[in-house]
């Protein structure tokens, strides 16, 4: 059965994927820019700070981690400054190993795909082409497609809008508190990976109902999974 079909009792089904962190191994490489964007603009703010926040929006993530009191009008130039410092790593970016492959199999399997990013779209660019799994994405939104970023849901309901596929048939996969909180305001499960540096039991408090060390690990389990189980649903 192809992606397009329609599965057994007419519902269809969908795997949402995070990128950053999750497909591509580009979490540090965030922590490194904000830490630099921040810095410019004068404060110090511990990579290990940052790094817990990265999966969060932009926005939020200079909120929470800049005083109450400062001056919010540098706050768009901070952003402006990680976006750049970070496209100076994109020569640098790697898919991990095992993401078109789960990519693949997901849609061999039936089940629409999509990469539910919150990256800017030159960012997602970048990273679909290191990615090459075009021929298995069904569709892909980035920052421009939420009104408010993770973690609250609404890249995740954008995406699924984009696949034509409810919550209760779907599931996604991520690497940060974020991505759980997010998906879990939608009742969507979340599959958690740690290869973006969030420990599993962190993971799973925040909601994660699997996690997996990387897109090869969940993908060598990928029978017992709640992918497997979304998969069996229309067999």
């Amino acid at each position: 059965m192809g992606q397009q079909d329609t599965p057994p009792g007419g519902r269809r089904r969908g795997v949402l994927f995070d990128v950053d962190g999750t497909l591509i191994d580009s979490s540090y490489l965030h922590t490194v820019s904000w830490w630099g964007a921040f810095r410019q603009f004068g404060y110090d703010i511990p990579m290990a700070s940052i790094h817990y926040l990265v999966g969060m929006g932009g926005d939020r993530l200079v909120d929470t981690l800049l005083p109450a009191d400062r001056d919010r009008s540098a706050d768009a130039d901070i952003m402006d400054s990680h976006g750049a410092l970070y496209g100076a790593h994109w020569p640098s970016l790697r898919a991990f190993d095992g993401s078109k492959d789960l990519l693949a199999q997901c849609h061999a399997g039936g089940l629409a795909v999509a990469l539910a990013s919150s990256a800017r779209e030159k960012d997602l660019q970048v990273m679909k082409g290191i990615l090459d799994a075009d021929a298995f994405i069904d569709a892909a939104t980035s920052s421009k497609d939420a009104e408010e970023s993770k973690p609250a849901p609404d890249i995740l309901a954008a995406a699924l809008e984009a696949i034509n596929v409810e919550p209760a048939d779907a599931v996604f996969v991520g690497d940060a508190v974020w991505d759980m909180k997010a998906a879990a305001a939608l009742g969507i499960p979340a599959v958690g990976v740690t290869c973006g540096g969030i420990s599993a039991d962190v993971l799973r408090e925040a909601g994660a109902v699997d996690v997996y060390d990387s897109p090869a690990d969940l993908l060598r389990n990928l029978a017992g999974s709640a992918i497997g189980k979304l998969l069996n649903r229309g067999s």
